[in-house]
């Protein structure tokens, strides 16, 4: 009875350590496809407006969104669909041509 009691402790605690921690300060970066400072303006403030991102800077000529995030409030993702919802395509999230042909006419970028 003894060790039983002592297995199913070691057990919850080493399941307890296992758990995968989430940071505080994950930094990630994806691509999102815009043009101009128009778009970065947007994809920055959109992002941003996602609780849980702490910063965001898009590279206008690399097309890199860098983000750093709370991963206890959001996620990668998130920031991804929240940006597609504002028309900027990503390599997992698009927008819906409604609101890509909404865009100013300097900010329609190729889309893949």
């Amino acid at each position: 009875m003894k060790n039983t009691i002592l297995m199913l402790f070691l057990l919850v605690a080493v399941s307890t350590f296992a758990q995968e921690k989430k940071l505080k300060n994950a930094k990630f970066a994806t691509e999102i496809s815009g043009n101009c400072d128009h778009c970065k303006q947007r994809i920055e403030k959109t992002a941003l407006s996602v609780s849980g991102v702490k910063s965001a800077d898009w590279n206008v000529d690399t097309k890199k969104l860098t983000v750093i995030i709370n991963e206890e409030k959001t996620s990668l993702n998130a920031v991804k669909k929240a940006i597609a919802a504002a028309g900027h395509d990503s390599d997992t999230d698009k927008t819906t041509e409604q609101t890509y042909n909404a865009l100013p006419q300097c900010c329609q970028y190729e889309r893949k």
